[in-house]
């Protein structure tokens, strides 16, 4: 039986993803890993051209805490580093890099319907 919470996470991944490319948005990857340890959930190119990492951050509940409060410095510097290193081999013309991040908590009584926050730049 699949992980309750990876399958909360993998939903939510792909929410982010169709809301994004709703939006205007390119993803170039989902779920890459690099040499550096490092795994960015989306990367993409936003409308005027920046490279995005996209960290996306899932709760079912309040009860867990806010979603926000679980990135911290490291976790960023690991982003980072990650989106770097995949800017620095793909030949996707961008304009600069950006991580941001995606909270994502379902809708009450909605079945795949999520409520979407970005916070752009927390990096």
């Amino acid at each position: 039986m699949a992980n309750p919470r990876h399958l909360l996470g993998l939903a939510a991944e792909e929410a982010v993803a169709t809301w994004l490319t709703s939006a205007g948005w390119r993803i170039v990857a989902a779920r890459h890993r690099s040499a550096f340890g490092g795994e960015v959930d989306i990367v993409a190119i936003d409308p005027v051209g920046t490279m995005v990492a996209i960290e996306v951050r899932a709760r079912r509940t309040a009860r867990a805490g806010e979603a926000v409060a679980t990135v911290d410095r490291r976790r960023v510097a690991r982003l980072g580093r990650t989106l770097a290193a995949l800017a620095a081999t793909r030949s996707e013309p961008h304009t600069g890099l950006r991580i941001d991040l995606v909270t994502a908590e379902p809708e009450p009584g909605m079945t795949n319907r999520w409520r979407l926050r970005r916070r752009e730049g927390i990096g």
